[in-house]
């Protein structure tokens, strides 16, 4: 389970560039940025169902021609 101090943790990295984030006592090396944002969305999606708070998404899908 996240908490509110590792997603800030990830936030952080992201921000400035850094793949490798430290929770207390262990460090994790995300391989790419892509991966470093997929974490990030878990974290704020676990965080936001611990809360209660309900997590929709919206999908458009679009076509060419007729």
């Amino acid at each position: 389970m996240y908490t509110e101090q590792q997603l800030q943790a990830l936030r952080d990295a992201l921000a400035n560039g850094v793949r490798r984030v430290r929770f207390e006592n262990r460090e994790i090396e995300y391989r790419t940025v892509e991966e470093l944002k997929a974490a990030i969305a878990a974290a704020e999606a676990e965080l936001a169902r611990s809360k209660g708070a309900v997590v929709r998404q919206i999908r458009v899908s679009t076509e060419k021609g007729f």
